[in-house]
């Protein structure tokens, strides 16, 4: 019996492959973190704004409310421009946020692949793993019956050896 193990270079293949998916996957999770803190920054920044924006109602509210002791036109066309500006910083922060949201789903669809890649990779490699033991029982099997097989026949080949000499010197039986 041959005592190498024939798919000895397969195991270090998925050995391998099994190495290279983990890797992958560490990859992936700190690409998903980055984009999840990259994320989470959009949505701070969009928040002040959204903040601007209700104070700035609130004031001219507050404003308006007052009537017209010593508000000018001119003071609520002002905020009102205003207000229009903070509307459009406020759009283009949210599509910001839209944007990275839809990075860092892509991110965790890279995850959950890479992470399902890594579970397929590890089966492979238990069972490849498996296999091998199963085969190194089989041949340890083989080996001890070979074996058994030649004492006996050494054993036959003795008690005739023994038999021979005995009837050598003893002829008359």
């Amino acid at each position: 019996m041959n005592g190498q193990y024939p798919l000895e270079q397969l195991i270090l293949v998925r050995k391998n492959q099994f190495d290279q998916a983990v890797k992958t996957l560490e990859e992936k999770k700190a690409l998903l973190a980055k984009a999840t803190q990259k994320l989470n920054e959009l949505i701070k920044e969009r928040d002040v704004v959204l903040q601007q924006k209700r104070e700035k109602l609130t004031q001219l509210r507050a404003t308006m409310d007052a009537g017209s002791e010593g508000t000018s036109t001119g003071k609520i066309q002002q905020m009102k421009v205003f207000l229009k500006i903070v509307d459009e910083k406020l759009l283009e922060k949210e599509k910001k946020v839209k944007e990275q949201q839809k990075q860092v789903e892509l991110a965790q669809k890279q995850v959950d692949i890479a992470t399902q890649a890594m579970y397929q990779a590890q089966k492979d490699l238990e069972k490849i793993e498996i296999g091998k033991v199963e085969w190194e029982k089989e041949n340890q099997y083989l080996i001890r019956q070979k074996e058994a097989i030649e004492q006996d026949e050494q054993g036959s080949t003795t008690h005739t050896t023994r038999k021979r000499e005995e009837k050598r010197r003893n002829p008359e039986e």
